[in-house]
């Protein structure tokens, strides 16, 4: 199982930044996968989730209405469009899977790297 996470980078406030969270290793047919955000000196938090298993999709509310979780099957893929960044956005994001799970109950065992995401302002 592997997930790889990319289009991280330095923005501008107000700019706009599209992840992706690449999964190789298991089949991407019944799935929940979710992205996360640490920030140096907090916690980890999910801020957006996307199941296969009932087409939901779930956000933290400090990202909704400027993030958009989205899922392309064919590429195994999952991004996170996210506009409108603000300087508390910054952090390290990471995706994570778990299997046969809606959202809620989602306990995400494999996790990626991460990709830095920096908001200046």
């Amino acid at each position: 199982v592997q997930l790889v996470e990319s289009g991280g980078g330095l923005v501008q406030a107000g700019g706009s930044l599209r992840l992706s969270c690449t999964a190789s290793g298991f089949s991407f047919a019944d799935y929940a996968i979710g992205w996360f955000r640490q920030a140096p000196g907090k916690e980890r938090e999910e801020i957006s989730c996307i199941s296969r298993v009932d087409g939901s999709t779930s956000y933290e509310d400090s990202v909704k209405g400027r993030f958009t979780i989205s899922s392309d099957n064919a590429k195994n893929t999952v991004s996170l469009q996210m506009n409108n960044l603000k300087p508390e956005d910054t952090a390290v994001y990471i995706c994570a899977v778990d299997w046969h799970s809606t959202c809620p109950e989602a306990v995400f065992n494999y996790w990626g790297q991460g990709t830095q995401v920096t908001v200046s302002s």
